[in-house]
């Protein structure tokens, strides 16, 4: 790809301290990436089944949200968070169709970014983000989990404590 092309698209897709909803959990997995590589690789499959592989195939799903959405207007309230924890029906490999019925991932992490002030939310700064880290076997039975679900579940971690968590759950999950 040209450089400069790359440059604009890249300007065009993060450039703004509010990330579009379509983009922002791309956003977010290449952060985690980030802090969980070598040992977790970043599959970056968009739509995929789930968006890291771990130690010995464990599969780590990464669900975000954030207070103030890039279409928020001036009077808006912040958005709660909530969360898609649906159980699939099967999930893709390459380009085949697996029946599997139940969530792909052994480990989801839960990012929130809750800042609503427009003069200080940037969602591209990783220190901006709370991240809570759950094992698929607490998720309950249901389609989506508010905020205050999930913190029912876990306590909150920085950037800087995420790759001791994740390692800290897998561990006990072995």
């Amino acid at each position: 790809m040209d450089p400069a092309l790359a440059q604009r698209l890249l300007a065009a897709l993060v450039g703004k301290p509010m990330v579009s909803n379509a983009f922002r959990g791309t956003l977010v997995e290449a952060i985690l990436a980030e802090v969980l590589e070598p040992e977790w690789r970043w599959l970056a499959d968009g739509w995929g089944s789930f968006d890291f592989e771990g130690p010995g195939g464990v599969r780590l799903e990464v669900k975000q949200s954030a207070a103030r959405q890039d279409w928020h207007l001036a009077d808006a309230k912040p958005n709660k968070g909530r969360f898609d924890i649906a159980s699939r029906t099967g999930r893709w490999e390459d380009t085949q169709w697996i029946t599997a019925p139940g969530r792909a991932a052994t480990i989801y992490i839960f990012a929130w970014h809750p800042l609503f002030d427009p003069a200080a939310a940037d969602h591209r700064d990783p220190r901006q983000w709370q991240f809570y880290v759950v094992a698929a076997t607490s998720l309950p039975e249901q389609k989506t989990i508010s905020l205050s679900g999930v913190q029912s579940l876990a306590r909150p971690c920085g950037i800087e404590n995420l790759k001791a968590e994740v390692g800290g759950l897998f561990s006990r999950l072995r």
